[in-house]
């Protein structure tokens, strides 16, 4: 069996968190944290995740919080080897191109197959 990762979920949807939270720990044996800002998520990265779920549109109470673009540079800035799966919904299609540009190793539109892929793309993570 592969060893267990360490999984954080970056997502100001808390019912989505939740509900992915819920599936990943039923699919597959790894350790999930969630967070609702991505400066929750970076404070919490001295943790080292081997993935991180990231929401594009981090838009949530706060105007002044960085979105998923942002997060995403700080932590590749943070550690290179942190693999970073970027979540959208649909409308947000002329994103993808620049989140892999921008370092995300996988994208994944908010699909009603989503945590699927998820998981599949985790358990294929070396």
């Amino acid at each position: 069996m592969a060893a267990e990762k360490r999984i954080f979920i970056v997502d100001d949807n808390e019912m989505l968190s939740m509900a992915l939270e819920d599936y990943l720990t039923r699919k597959i044996d790894h350790e999930v944290s969630t967070y609702t800002t991505g400066e929750e998520c970076m404070e919490n990265i001295g943790d080292t995740p081997h993935v991180v779920v990231l929401d594009y549109n981090l838009d949530g109470d706060d105007k002044d919080a960085k979105n998923g673009a942002q997060v995403l540079a700080e932590i590749k800035a943070h550690n290179r080897n942190i693999k970073v799966i970027m979540l959208s919904s649909k409308d947000a299609m002329g994103t993808p191109l620049e989140e892999l540009a921008a370092d995300a190793d996988h994208h994944v539109f908010k699909t009603e197959d989503a945590f699927e892929q998820i998981a599949v793309i985790v358990n294929n993570m070396p």
